[in-house]
């Protein structure tokens, strides 16, 4: 008798051994179709799985997260099938799931083109169509490095052979494809409908450039057609946003190759970032920030002592003067522990809030780089918190408070949050941990925020709460931290002194909002597809005349509105009016001002909003009125 527990408690029983599959037909034919695994005990296995004790299980469908990923893999799996049946000479080699899809790379003699890829996608929709059973089985490593061998496949022997040897290898067949995974995978090809082959790309074998390089194949796959069509909109619309483009477009800034990594900041793009800054610092003061500057370059030993040099030292640029050496600071830490340290410190002074906007660098892969999301030189809205531990879910809190305003004013009211607790590998007792992790969780709840747990996930210096924005076309990314440091302040010798009169280490509260300026630009840019809110708008307005008759006129517009803090700026030339409407329509200006005959004679002007809107004639002081209350309010 074999009793299977099901996820509502109910209990099903067998007279023998029974699959997973058999366990969802008996429960209805509705779910036996959708199965596309079981989870046993916790663990994901096929729907071939023969349960032979009494067990736990739940039936994942194309509804659950690990659903999905099957879906992915087992794709992938079906990108190698029809890759070897259209070119049998390729070699396979690995195939993972990746964010919204997955990839897989070939050895082949010759360069895999478009029609190519067209080709296999079309392979692949017939290998679904026909619903091939994917069978699993089990072979010795020794035999399975064989097997590969006489197939021809000599990166999939070569991984075999670095497991161990005592070892049971897991193959997957559908048809005459044969492929080494752990698995689980999807019953039969039928059940992948919803892909699309995305692009081609190099990679080296295991990563290292000294190896032959391969042929990447990136794909997507989704449960449903209107997923993956969504996802295909996404794109499309992603494409349109990318930030590298309309910052050329709107000539906010540019890179190029001699500072890899490096941003050349143009007056447009300066003065968002600017505007970002002032804001920032308002909050500071607003929220009990002092703001600091802390050196760019500091000693050897000092990220010695921090544990930089020895676990980050391949990603810090060094340098050496005077037979001493230096480190360019990736980050602002260490600094801010040394202004804490300058003097002594009582308990009635903490916390102590220092903020700085700390211009790091960080040597990254130049592979990594990707337009001003992923950098060498970089500045944070950094800050430290050094608090007692009866002060962090305090701190915690007004943080949250302080996060969410700003990013309600940057257009962000979507906010995902995550909280990481202890890893395994950590400094600190259990006590401080359980004190720090209950901080935590007790700040998120006085701020009513649903939070995922991230179980040891967190640093090992402290847990950590991370916050994830989703933009207008529904993309994430984590900007927001705020992570407890037991380990630091004690490393760097940070003490004050406790009501007892003893001398404490303070808990130190890593902090940022933005994250990095650049990333959090470029992120703006995408979210707002380059219209930016008119107080992050470069330019405000455009006046325009439209013959030179009002060019006196225009000029007054213009410094009246200048005069009123308004960023204006002018189109005095012969051009046609519909010409400069078009013209600056392209720079996603905010508004536009045209001036002619009538509006000199009233002394009036004609006001454009961007999307083609005509608000029609007003008064130039209702134009300011108008545009100061939209800046205040930060529509």
């Amino acid at each position: 008798m074999v009793n299977v527990t099901l996820p509502d408690g109910s209990v099903r029983e067998f007279d023998a051994p029974v699959t997973v599959a058999q366990v969802a037909s008996s429960i209805g034919a509705g779910l036996a179709k959708a199965a596309l695994a079981g989870r046993v005990d916790g663990k994901l296995v096929d729907t071939s799985h023969v349960i032979d004790a009494d067990t736990k299980l739940s039936i994942v469908t194309d509804k659950d997260a690990d659903g999905l990923d099957m879906i992915r893999h087992s794709t992938a799996h079906l990108l190698a099938f029809a890759v070897k049946s259209l070119f049998p000479d390729a070699q396979v080699t690995i195939g993972p799931v990746i964010d919204d899809g997955f990839f897989y790379d070939f050895a082949y003699k010759r360069p895999f083109t478009p029609e190519d890829l067209v080709a296999i996608e079309k392979k692949m929709a017939e290998l679904a169509k026909q619903d091939i059973p994917v069978v699993r089985s089990v072979m010795p490593r020794d035999k399975a490095v064989e097997f590969f061998k006489e197939m021809g496949e000599a990166y999939k022997a070569e991984i075999i052979a670095s497991i161990p040897s005592n070892e049971d290898i897991s193959l997957y067949r559908e048809g005459d494809f044969i492929d080494l995974c752990r698995g689980p995978h999807v019953p039969s090809t039928g059940k992948l409908k919803h892909f699309k082959l995305m692009k081609l790309a190099g990679a080296y074998w295991r990563g290292d450039s000294k190896n032959e390089m391969l042929q990447r194949v990136y794909g997507t796959a989704w449960a449903k057609k209107e997923d993956l069509e969504a996802y295909l909109h996404r794109l499309e619309e992603a494409e349109k946003r990318d930030h590298r483009r309309l910052s050329k477009q709107l000539d906010l800034l540019h890179m190029q190759e001699e500072a890899p990594g490096m941003v050349f900041w143009h007056p447009k793009g300066w003065i968002v970032w600017q505007q970002i800054e002032q804001y920032m610092r308002q909050k500071f003061v607003e929220y009990g920030y002092q703001e600091v500057r802390t050196p760019a370059v500091m000693d050897r030993s000092m990220w010695e002592k921090s544990g930089h040099w020895e676990n980050y030292h391949e990603n810090m640029f060094t340098t050496s003067s005077e037979n001493r050496d230096y480190a360019v600071k990736p980050m602002n830490c260490p600094g801010h522990v040394q202004i804490f340290n300058s003097g002594l410190h009582s308990y009635r002074d903490l916390p102590m809030r220092l903020a700085e906007f700390g211009s790091c660098h960080r040597n990254e892969p130049s592979g990594a780089l990707h337009g001003i999301m992923r950098v060498r030189g970089f500045t944070q809205d950094d800050a430290h918190i050094f608090c007692t531990e009866d002060q962090i879910e305090q701190e915690v809190a007004d943080f949250i408070v302080m996060l969410e305003k700003c990013y309600a004013d940057f257009g962000f009211t979507d906010v995902l949050v995550k909280l990481s607790t202890r890893p395994d590998k950590r400094v600190g007792s259990d006590e401080s941990w359980d004190k720090a992790e209950a901080a935590l969780a007790a700040a998120l709840a006085r701020n009513k925020l649903v939070y995922d747990l991230q179980p040891g996930e967190g640093a090992f210096y402290g847990p950590k709460v991370e916050f994830t924005l989703k933009d207008s076309i529904g993309r994430l990314w984590q900007c927001g931290t705020i992570q407890l440091d037991f380990n630091l302040p004690v490393r760097l010798g940070a003490e004050f002194v406790d009501e007892d009169n003893t001398r404490k280490p303070p808990v130190m509260l890593h902090r940022a909002i933005l994250g990095s300026m650049e990333r959090f630009i470029g992120i703006l840019i995408e979210h707002h597809a380059g219209n930016f809110p008119l107080w992050l708008a470069p330019v405000h307005v455009m006046v325009m005349n439209i013959s030179e008759r009002q060019t006196e006129y225009a000029e007054k517009v213009t410094q009246a509105l200048r005069q009123a803090g308004i960023r204006a700026i002018s189109d005095l030339s012969n051009n046609k009016i519909t010409y400069k409407i078009r013209e600056h329509s392209l720079q996603k200006l905010p508004y536009q001002v045209v001036v002619g005959d009538k509006e000199v004679d009233t002394e009036v002007v004609s006001v454009r909003a961007r999307g083609n809107l005509d608000l029609g004639q007003m008064s130039l002081e209702a134009l300011i009125a108008r545009l100061k209350d939209e800046i205040l309010t930060r529509q």
